[in-house]
């Protein structure tokens, strides 16, 4: 039998407890006398699971920062027709909607970053030539390839970019770019379509790809800056799959080997392709794939038969990972009586639901469930603010009355300077505000503040608005989102307040009314809500204000509007929303919790037990 010396060249070390693990451990072997195991340092290779795609679709395009936590997914189709313009962005946990591309089109070349990324060429019924650049909010129309194709891969920087092959017919065509024009490159040795593209400009990876039905290459190629040299092919013949890294560390997943789509692994070393134990979860070609090297990298989309919106995360590592986390919402406990148009205020965890279509309707949720508490004085279409324990509701019906919750009774507060029905709230029972809503007539522009003693009149909205809602800290921190104008439109709106004067936000990526939520003036959360003329128009998106911009986040499990929410929440990493109607005059007892999710993570270097003696 042969001897790990004869092997390695070295004995097993007799050591009292484990060496220290890091990248130099890796591979070694060692005796723990103390613990009486033999023990090792090996490489952990895996997928996870993370936050899926808003929109299933394959054949999009992947671009990447050279992370795992920041990537960009771009056109594809949502069936065989349905071509998509949708870009999404990556967080290593969730995705958010960016801007929509110019050109529907899947089949497209993709490279660059999340915030610098190409388009190029793809399919929409013909093949294309177009290109556009992504800034990270907006895609605008480049230099068009010198001619129409589709099925390229892509690699390299926005300003040094690199596409290949593709075409109906496979083809050897290699075109570069540098942020203006296009110029030939080398060609390919072996013509292909539907193949995977890693590296950069002067260090490129061609892998895979058809070469003609029903024939799926295993041929790789590296490419120097002007030319493609043949090196050793992957174990297994496949096209349309996923890949991310760069010429020398590299991993590519999924595709179709001709007759079935793959879960399948494989991890290039600049030498050669060895087969991962890690698999997909979920087989499928024409997926995207985007990383900084095989040690961690990201597969979203693509189909078989189904279209799928499935993320899923490699590691290749000596560490143990927390897997990523999806931001989602979950269901809480339900309320007690069905409403809608209710005041809400509180946090996830101790929130307070008053008035609205339940007359004076109090409830109290501590996280799990809801308890009924003593009706207020004040009925109807109110506005509060506060906490659970310290709130002030107002108005209802139009009219000047007020009344203060101190977390088991209701007294009497100080009358409004006018009436104001169906505002906004928010801040706390001593600093405050409420506004917008009906005074009457129909909209009004109406502010009123209150420091814990008296009402008083502020600066007026920009505009009349109604059927909007408030989030903030207090008055001289306080965040208006969305809500109608005075002719009924819907408006995107969101402004800022600081004591004094209203100031526009960036706007919502569409108009809503009636929507719930809640949080700071820069980390709020605005959920549901009627993006339409009419309650079948309810929406279920979800997006999140950091004090410069909306992104999209995960969706409620329901579409509604006009229900109540945590306004007092600290940020928009948690929320809650309760009751509503979907649609009107359907009200709902239903209450989401949200939680935002959070990247994978590694726990450090963990040995493995070889044998116990």
């Amino acid at each position: 039998m042969s001897e790990y010396s004869g092997i390695r060249g070295t004995r097993v070390k007799y050591l009292a407890s484990d060496p220290t693990l890091n990248t130099s451990t890796e591979g070694q072997v060692w005796y723990n006398s103390t613990e009486g195991t033999l023990k090792s340092l090996v490489q952990i290779k895996a997928t996870s699971s993370s936050g899926s795609l808003s929109t299933a679709r394959f054949g999009g395009a992947a671009a990447g920062s050279g992370s795992q936590s920041s990537g960009l997914y771009f056109g594809g189709a949502t069936a065989a027709t349905a071509y998509s313009t949708a870009a999404e962005e990556y967080n290593g946990f969730n995705w958010s909607n960016g801007g929509s591309l110019g050109l529907a089109r899947y089949y497209l070349a993709g490279f660059g970053t999340q915030t610098a990324a190409v388009a190029a060429g793809g399919y929409n019924g013909g093949d294309k030539s177009e290109v556009e650049e992504y800034d990270g909010s907006s895609w605008s129309e480049v230099t068009d390839i010198p001619s129409a194709s589709r099925g390229q891969a892509g690699a390299g920087t926005l300003t040094a970019g690199l596409i290949f092959g593709g075409a109906n017919a496979p083809t050897t065509i290699t075109l570069e770019y540098d942020g203006t024009n296009w110029t030939s490159g080398g060609s390919l040795n072996t013509g292909r379509k539907y193949i995977a593209g890693m590296g950069t400009q002067t260090s490129g990876l061609a892998a895979g790809g058809s070469i003609g039905t029903p024939v799926r290459s295993a041929d790789t190629e590296e490419y120097d800056g002007s030319s493609w040299t043949t090196v050793n092919s992957m174990n297994t013949g496949r096209s349309a799959l996923g890949g991310f890294g760069t010429q020398t560390s590299s991993a590519i997943g999924g595709g179709s080997n001709g007759a079935s789509s793959q879960t399948g692994i494989e991890e290039y070393d600049g030498t050669n392709w060895s087969t991962s134990p890690a698999t997909l979860a979920t087989a499928r070609r024409y997926l995207g794939g985007f990383g900084s090297n095989l040690n961690a990298g990201v597969f979203c989309g693509g189909k078989n038969g189904t279209v799928y919106n499935n993320t899923e995360e490699y590691f290749s590592s000596i560490d143990n990972y927390d897997p990523s986390t999806a931001t989602a919402w979950a269901s809480g406990g339900n309320m007690n009586t069905a409403v809608s148009e209710m005041g809400g205020c509180g946090t996830q965890t101790a929130a307070l639901a008053v008035g609205g279509s339940g007359g004076g309707n109090t409830e109290e949720y501590n996280g799990t469930s809801w308890s009924d508490s003593p009706d207020s004085p004040v009925t109807g279409f109110v506005a509060a603010f506060g906490l659970q324990t310290a709130a002030i509701a107002a108005t209802g019906s139009p009219n000047t009355t007020s009344a203060i919750y101190n977390g088991s009774s209701w007294t009497a507060g100080p009358s409004l300077n006018s009436a104001q029905s169906n505002a906004a709230g928010a801040g706390i029972l001593t600093s405050g505000i409420i506004a917008g809503g009906n005074a009457p007539p129909p909209r009004t522009s109406q502010v009123q503040s209150y420091n814990g003693t008296a009402w008083s009149s502020e600066t007026s909205l920009p505009a009349a608005k109604g059927n909007i809602w408030g989030a903030g800290a207090g008055e001289t921190s306080a965040l208006m989102m969305g809500g109608g104008d005075s002719t009924g439109p819907l408006t995107p709106n969101t402004l800022e307040y600081d004591g004094s004067t209203w100031t526009a936000g960036s706007n919502m990526p569409s108009g809503r009314e009636s929507g719930m939520g809640g949080g700071l003036q820069t980390a709020a959360l605005y959920a549901g809500g009627n993006a339409g003329t009419g309650p079948p128009s309810n929406t279920n998106a979800t997006i999140l204000y950091n004090g410069t911009a909306w992104t999209s986040s995960a969706n409620l499990a329901s579409s509604r509007s006009a229900g109540g929410g945590a306004t007092n929440n600290p940020g928009n990493t948690t929320g809650l929303v309760f009751a509503g109607n979907d649609p009107s005059p359907a009200n709902v007892t239903a209450t989401e919790e949200f939680t935002e999710g959070s990247p994978a993570s590694p726990t450090g270097a963990a040995a493995s037990t070889l044998t116990t003696s």
